[in-house]
């Protein structure tokens, strides 16, 4: 079976070509980044211009680069949920109007799920159930995923997401949007045991997670150094903060796998590319003999090929979406 999908979550505009849940016959991402790093962040009103702008290439690249045309297409996969509501609108809309044109079931994704996804195509072994860790720049969630479309969610963030938290210490600290890959280059030549940092504690909730005390104490000795007219070494101070960011997703993460007994674990989302994450999971799962699994780093990010994994197991359960399908910037799993 054959999923053409669409996502324009945020400003990554992408399409792709998948067959099974499993295999990517194609993927296409038309990237935003140099549109939105003069502001040091993504411009809701630029993001959904450049989707309208690149996503009837986008998905016509993704056609041609499968060798198929939209006939020998099964259904139309798109993210409705969450998300920037004009990027999503773009993408939802192109996908109705085609569904219209070409009576093509219209299955409707949502972002989190889509990542979880990622990881059926990295790991064909991979089967539900299992525990995951879905980290990006707006959402952090513990989620037990019980099915291909049953999912629970075990902890959430209170405030910031773990990416944002990191894209906005590292936008302090001077860097180049996006800021977190660049705080990831960076911590590597650092001493990430020169700052002592904050790691919150959410109060009646011990796998929820709070990750704007973090953020503020990076901010707070930018500041203050800047205006003691003081040096404040880079490279140890992003060390220091993706050390703590890192150890409280693990802490939180592992305490909710041994209390809810669960030793298959996967991790998804942007932050999931971050190299001592990847890094601080894999050594934790070693020494308990416990079977992780992630995406590869291209299908961390924003792609349309981890939409047409989850789209393939939406379209199974019958999870079918008519012309009024609406976009929706929150929306829970």
């Amino acid at each position: 079976m054959l999923i053409l999908a669409i996502e324009s979550s945020c400003d990554e505009t992408a399409a792709a070509v998948v067959k099974d849940g499993r295999t990517v016959l194609s993927s296409v991402v038309a990237s935003q980044i140099e549109k939105h790093k003069i502001y040091g962040g993504v411009v809701p009103e630029i993001a959904s211009r450049c989707h309208s702008k690149a996503i009837v290439g986008v998905v016509d690249q993704a056609l041609t680069d499968a060798c198929v045309t939209l006939k020998d297409i099964n259904a139309i996969a798109v993210t409705y949920a969450p998300g920037l509501i004009g990027s999503l609108l773009v993408g939802v809309n192109f996908a109705k109007g085609l569904s219209l044109a070409t009576r093509l079931p219209l299955v409707p994704v949502h972002h989190i799920r889509s990542h979880i996804a990622a990881n059926y195509i990295t790991s064909a072994k991979l089967t539900p159930p299992f525990l995951c860790l879905v980290v990006s720049g707006g959402h952090t969630n513990i989620i037990e995923v019980k099915d291909y479309t049953k999912f629970h969610i075990i902890g959430k963030t209170r405030d910031d997401a773990a990416g944002e938290a990191f894209d906005k210490a590292a936008r302090t600290m001077g860097m180049p949007y996006p800021g977190g890959i660049q705080l990831d280059k960076i911590a590597e030549t650092g001493n990430e045991n020169a700052f002592v940092l904050p790691k919150p504690q959410v109060a009646g909730s011990k796998y929820d997670f709070s990750f704007s005390g973090l953020k503020t104490s990076v901010i707070n000795k930018i500041h203050n150094a800047n205006q003691k007219n003081e040096a404040v070494h880079i490279e140890d101070l992003s060390a220091s903060f993706r050390k703590t960011a890192v150890e409280y997703l693990i802490e939180n993460f592992f305490k909710a796998a041994t209390d809810y007994n669960y030793k298959t674990l996967a991790a998804a989302g942007g932050v999931c590319a971050n190299s001592f994450l990847r890094k601080r999971l894999a050594e934790e799962c070693n020494n308990r003999n416990w079977n992780l699994y992630v995406p590869e780093l291209s299908l961390c990010g924003d792609n349309a090929a981890m939409v047409g994994a989850q789209g393939y197991y939406e379209f199974l359960s019958g999870n079918i979406a008519g012309l009024d399908l609406n976009a929706y910037a929150t929306k829970e799993i």
